[in-house]
Parts: C-alpha cells; structure tokens; sequence
C-alpha cells in the first residue's frame, strides 16, 4: 500500500528542520548545513545526489538509500524550490539542482503564484500548485501512480501535513547540534494528539534516526 511519506529530513538536537537567515547564498540557513553532515558522505547523496561514484555505507547509507524507494512523487514548499517571493517574474529560476534534478518523478510545489508546468531532464517535471496542501497531495498520488508519495519539506510544508494528520510515515535524523533559532519543526503540535507515535530508531556516528508513524 501506498504511504504519504517524509524522508531523510535532518533536524538538530533543539527541533530546528532549517537555522536563521536562509537566503540565496545559505539556502538551509546559518548552521543549516551541519544538521546533513551524516548525508553527504553517503554512497545513496553522492550518486543520486551528484552523481559521482564512492561514499559511505553503513546505517546512514541505509536510511538515504530507504528514503528513495518506491518513490513516484513528491510535494515541495515553495522555499524547497526557491530562495525567492512573490511573482515569478521572468521565470529563470529552475531549482536549486539543475537541468537534472534529482527526483526524476513529477514534483508538485506548492506556492501563492500560478506558473506553467517545468520539464526537467531525467523525467523530473514540477508542477505548481495553489490551490492547497490537499490539492497538492490528490494530484502527487495521481502522478505517484500507486507508489509512495514524499513530502520533501521545507518545515512549513512537513508541518502543515502533520497537523491535518495526512502523513503516514515521519523518518527524522536527528543530527548531534544545537541550532538555537530557525524554523522550529515541532513547536506547538501535540503529535500523540495527532496519533503519532516512534516506531524505530538506530543511531550512527553521526545521527540518530527515528522513524514515526501515524496509528
């Protein structure tokens, strides 16, 4: 059966999913880039990723690896796709990854501003969606075509799925820092009251990941 689905996301010790003052040059804001260090050895980040050969193996890989499986769509917030607000004027900006984007499955942005579909190489297509997280998610599980659907973030997007109780499965790697300001990703949510609760979790060198599920 299909889930709804988050992945991979990296949090710090304090519940920050992105540090302060995110902007074109520090797109995961100051301190942000830490909370991924168990990520970006990996075999799973350097070849899907970047596609380069080597990386890490292990219980890091493992949960990189995972969180690309039976993927067939995935809903991004607007700060995912883009550092930039309002209109999308002349429309130059394609995302953070290139010509070939890592997801290679159509990718639903979720945004205020209509903007016609974007072809991507390796069969990433992102569609622009306005109309709400729910819409959203009918048209991924539409382009999911029977598999999992991946809500890739940021904070505000993972939040708003979690309080309207539509994700299935949370899988969190708690990174070893304090951020001490960002983006909070659970201040305020009473995820027991919601019906989450931890089903697993194993820890490496450089995290611990803890999965969490809706019962």
């Amino acid at each position: 059966m299909s889930k709804v689905r988050v992945a991979a996301f990296s949090v710090s010790l304090d519940g920050y999913g992105a540090g302060p003052e995110q902007s074109l040059e520090n797109p995961l804001g100051r301190g942000g880039t830490r909370m991924h260090e168990w990520l970006y050895p990996t075999r799973t980040f350097k070849q899907t990723v970047l596609g380069q050969d080597g990386g890490t193996t292990g219980v890091d890989d493992e949960f990189a690896a995972r969180s690309f499986e039976n993927v067939g769509a995935w809903i991004l917030g607007r700060n995912m796709f883009s550092p930039f607000r309002g209109d999308w004027g002349d429309k130059e900006w394609k995302g953070w990854w290139g010509d070939n984007p890592p997801y290679h499955v159509p990718v639903f942005v979720l945004t205020h501003h209509a903007r016609e579909p974007l072809e991507m190489e390796g069969g990433t297509t992102f569609y622009f969606v306005t109309d709400g997280i729910e819409a959203a998610l009918e048209r991924a599980r539409e382009g999911a075509q029977g598999r999992d659907v991946r809500i890739g973030g940021g904070v505000s997007t993972i939040r708003q799925y979690l309080e309207a109780q539509l994700i299935d499965e949370l899988h969190l790697a708690v990174a070893p820092i304090l951020l001490g300001a960002g983006e909070n990703l659970f201040g305020g949510l009473n995820l027991p009251e919601l019906g989450y609760t931890v089903v697993r979790r194993v820890a490496s060198e450089a995290a611990m990941h803890v999965i969490i599920e809706r019962r």
